[in-house]
């Protein structure tokens, strides 16, 4: 601990008297300072024990020696060494009440033990406290490395909680808690999960403290990570600041979980390869090579069904499918599922790394994921884009019909086993596709089986495809002679049944003939052909979608 002005007193060396100020010993003392001047105040910083002879204080004037101790205290000062033989045989009685009454610590230095040897106990003191701090934090140090390799994490966490007296905690990618030490600290630190959410909001290294003296404790979160996104958050709870010898565990387990927990770059891109490589043979229909090149890697992933998952960034916002993986990883670790995420995008799997500004306007990063069907990686999915719905909804109520950026969208396949794939990829494409038509963040290919085909006509190429058929139809109708467009609507809906579409238009059957020969005329198409009924009505699909 650092030198106080108790242990200053009982050095046997120094032989100082206490005159004042008993019951306030216990202080640190960062410094012992001398200085002569009537208000040295402007030169103190706090924390220093003050040395005088009263060389140019009338020390013994009651209201000259109050203004004098109140501007003490009042800078920080822990205690006041007045020396005694010099320009006073003993300390003056004003000095000595006047720091009685304002609680400042008063020792009587005698003629024989000069200032520079207080100064040199004092500093001799803090520097044998600053060694047994670093001494004290390279065991620290040693023992949380052994405990991370021994037991990981958890082991590393309980090591650091004992050694700041105190709480740890470790949270994921997404700000949930994988770990804590001890045991009863787990719903304290979940209450903390806002805060982690917001130190990830800043580039790493970053850090901020939660709490103080009006709580149970006071919380420093830290970020873990090398690269521009936090890869984890560590919390340290204690009941007070931390120490020097605190300070250094705690930035030797930070040290020890970045290592931990963000892996090497070469590492992360090899296995990114492998991914994509896996992603490859099983989108050939390779699922037998697939396995053999995955080996342990993923898991059980290729042997049960899983779901394909596409995403594409939008220009809104580069970092969102970055934020999907890592949600989808995290949910995956936290539940031992394995996930196969194969990045893609024009500069390869740092695409998602990068910033916005770099990627530029119009690039489209794309992820491509394999998830466990009804695990926790395709929830965290369903979740995410969720997420992201709602913050789009959001800002184009704030805009009045938001902007032209355009959004993120994801597309889920259906169930799939390793023989599959492709199918399972191409349905995962075909939900993207529609996501991005319907302006969707997120589509599951079972919805587009469940639903219907015609809000897919709301596009502007079908629009113009419909309005160019039915123009020629719809001049005729303008010149007054004749209703083709509603007869064409009637007859097709009829499929052909003269007598009920006839019906329906409340003309004669013959009329309704006429102006079918009419149609065809002005088309120049024949509507006993299959494919011009198709076409023809979903141009009046689309057109009626619009009216």
């Amino acid at each position: 601990m650092p030198p106080t002005l108790a242990s200053l007193v009982h050095h046997s060396a120094l032989k100082l008297t206490v005159r004042a100020g008993e019951d306030r010993l216990d202080v640190p003392v960062r410094w012992a300072h001398v200085s002569e001047l009537a208000d040295p105040v402007p030169y103190m910083e706090g924390g220093e024990l003050l040395l005088i002879t009263a060389l140019k204080l009338d020390a013994e004037d009651p209201r000259a020696m109050r203004r004098y101790v109140r501007r003490l205290v009042g800078a920080g000062v822990v205690g006041l060494g007045f020396a005694v033989g010099v320009n006073y045989d003993q300390i003056p009685k004003a000095l000595v009440d006047t720091a009685a009454e304002e609680g400042l610590p008063l020792l009587e230095v005698p003629r024989r033990t000069p200032f520079i040897a207080i100064s040199k106990a004092v500093s001799a003191a803090i520097a044998a406290d600053q060694y047994r701090a670093v001494t004290a934090g390279f065991a620290a140090q040693r023992e949380l490395t052994r405990q991370a390799l021994a037991d990981g994490p958890q082991g590393l966490l309980t090591v650091l909680a004992a050694q700041v007296d105190g709480w740890a905690a470790l949270y994921d990618t997404s700000g949930a808690v994988v770990a804590t030490a001890p045991e009863w600290a787990g719903r304290r630190a979940a209450r903390l999960t806002a805060d982690v959410e917001r130190l990830r909001e800043r580039p790493a290294p970053a850090s901020s403290v939660v709490g103080g003296p009006d709580h149970e404790d006071r919380v420093e979160l830290h970020s873990l990570g090398t690269g521009r996104r936090p890869k984890a958050a560590l919390a340290v709870g204690t009941a007070a600041a931390l120490g020097t010898a605190e300070r250094y565990a705690v930035h030797s387990a930070i040290a020890l979980l970045t290592l931990t927990t963000e892996r090497s770059r070469s590492l992360q891109a090899a296995e990114q390869r492998i991914g994509a490589a896996v992603l490859r043979m099983l989108l050939a229909g390779q699922p037998d090579h697939a396995r053999a090149v995955a080996g342990e890697l993923f898991g059980a992933l290729l042997d049960a069904p899983f779901r394909v998952i596409v995403g594409e960034s939008g220009t809104a916002d580069h970092d969102s499918l970055a934020g999907l993986a890592e949600a989808m990883e995290s949910a995956a670790a936290r539940s031992g599922e394995a996930v196969l995420v194969v990045p893609e995008g024009p500069e390869g799997p740092e695409q998602l790394e990068r910033s916005d500004e770099a990627a530029g306007p119009g690039t489209a990063a794309r992820l491509v994921v394999l998830a466990v069907d009804g695990g926790a990686a395709v929830d965290a999915c369903r979740e995410y884009a969720s997420a992201l719905e709602a913050e789009r909804a959001a800002t184009d109520v704030r805009e009045q019909g938001g902007g032209e950026d355009e959004p993120p969208v994801v597309g889920l396949s259906a169930p799939a086993g390793p023989v599959a794939a492709a199918v399972a990829h191409k349905q995962a494409e075909q939900a993207l596709s529609v996501a991005r038509r319907r302006g969707r963040v997120f589509v599951e290919h079972e919805e587009m089986a469940a639903g219907s085909v015609l809000p897919l006509l709301a596009d502007d190429a079908v629009r113009a495809f419909a309005d160019g058929l039915l123009r020629p139809l719809s001049e005729h109708d303008a010149t007054g002679r004749g209703d083709l467009v509603a007869s064409l609507r009637a007859w097709l809906s009829r499929h052909g049944q003269w007598d009920a579409a006839a019906a329906d238009l409340g003309v004669h059957r013959h009329t309704l003939r006429y102006r079918m020969r009419r149609v065809e005329e002005i088309l120049g198409r024949s509507l006993d052909d299959p494919d011009v009924r198709m076409e023809l009505w979903l141009a009046l699909k689309a057109t009626a979608a619009t009216e």
